[in-house]
């Protein structure tokens, strides 16, 4: 049975890879929307190619002259939402991918879902709307894809789920050296290769932080029973520890491609020769240590506003986003990001259980108090 796709955020790095996944199963999946932000030509090349019935762009009118096939231009919430499309992947970053996963949900959609900040902001209205329309979120990130496979067909619940790090390009640098890190260096990831803002997010391990706040509303843990641990080599993605002590982990060769077909295939598993296999000899040792909290402090930031709820993680997202905006236009520091973030964060005054509306005026607030803490120390 061919599954039908809308890919939103389809020129981003998610969206690139879910297409190979696409091309090397072409009897398999039909794309039949594609949505983008303003990355026009790429676009053009892939309506080309894979001739969707619907396409969202920023600039549709460019976007038209472009294309070479005819299709309906939609809102990604409509694309989101429509009858033809049997699983939506949510590939765009940042705030932007809270309203079509919502949309898709309440359509009661097959979600695959790599957007963080949509689960992050708004985790509580997400995933009841999900139960109420009998949606599924299947996770596309490395970490919740490896915790999924896992707990796949155990009765009970887990005692504790171990997210793994791979402590990214600045592992041991200490606060001086993390102060004259570069946009370069900081782009430089040792393991995968992602958009800017999540690249970011992994250096100042923030990417960490918003997974743990993901893994608590994907699959109902306790903050207190989610645990980080760095691991540089990337071959562990998580693990699942049960209350008889017995822990399962999930192991590949660091690649998003697989955990984005698993998440199309789902429940099969296809073989797919593109992908490369751990190679066993050339892995001397697999080490785990503790992440530094104090070094990376938006880790623990993260970690505290999921705790603490309502509106926080909202807020959390947004002076992020906000902070690493300035830190790749060169504005700020890198160790700037979680100074801004923690200020931000420290003048919020929090909403308890914040209706959209209340977490969207959050947002905005957040980084509008970002570009104001940063005028007032220039």
């Amino acid at each position: 049975m061919v599954k039908r796709l809308a890919i939103l955020g389809s020129t981003g790095s998610i969206g690139q890879q879910t297409l190979e996944v696409v091309r090397a199963f072409p009897h398999r999946f039909q794309i039949v929307g594609l949505a983008a932000g303003k990355n026009v030509h790429l676009l053009a090349k892939q309506i080309s190619e894979f001739k969707p019935a619907f396409v969202y762009c920023q600039r549709q009118r460019t976007a038209a002259r472009l294309a070479s096939t005819e299709y309906r231009s939609l809102s990604m919430e409509d694309i989101a939402r429509h009858p033809e499309v049997d699983i939506v992947v949510i590939a765009t970053s940042g705030k932007a991918g809270l309203s079509p996963t919502l949309a898709a949900v309440r359509a009661g959609k097959t979600v695959a879902l790599a957007n963080k900040e949509s689960l992050v902001m708004a985790g509580e209205i997400v995933t009841g709307e999900a139960e109420l329309n009998n949606a599924r979120i299947l996770p596309v990130d490395s970490e919740h894809s490896a915790i999924w496979q896992c707990l796949k067909e155990e009765p009970q619940q887990s005692a504790q789920l171990i997210l793994t790090a791979s402590g990214g390009p600045f592992l041991h640098y200490s606060l001086a050296q993390l102060s004259k890190v570069t946009v370069e260096q900081a782009l430089n990831h040792p393991s995968w290769q992602m958009g800017e803002k999540v690249t970011i997010d992994s250096a100042t391990l923030m990417n960490k932080g918003l997974e743990v706040i993901e893994a608590h509303w994907l699959f109902g843990t306790p903050f207190e029973n989610i645990r980080v641990l760095v691991h540089p080599q990337s071959v562990i993605h998580s693990m699942v520890e049960f209350v008889d002590g017995s822990i399962k982990a999930q192991l590949s060769f660091p690649d998003m491609r697989l955990p984005i077909q698993y998440a199309l295939s789902y429940p099969e598993r296809l073989p797919n020769p593109k992908l490369r296999r751990l190679d066993w000899s050339n892995i001397q040792n697999l080490t785990f240590e503790p992440p530094d909290f104090e070094t990376f402090p938006c880790l623990k930031l993260a970690r505290e506003a999921g705790e603490k709820g309502g509106s926080y993680p909202a807020v959390l997202c947004a002076a992020d986003e906000a902070a690493v905006e300035l830190f790749l236009s060169r504005r700020i520091k890198f160790t700037d990001i979680a100074r801004l973030v923690e200020l931000t964060i420290d003048e919020h005054k929090a909403v308890a259980h914040p209706t959209l509306e209340e977490i969207m005026a959050a947002d905005s607030w957040a980084r509008e108090k970002v570009s104001q803490i940063q005028s007032l120390n220039k």
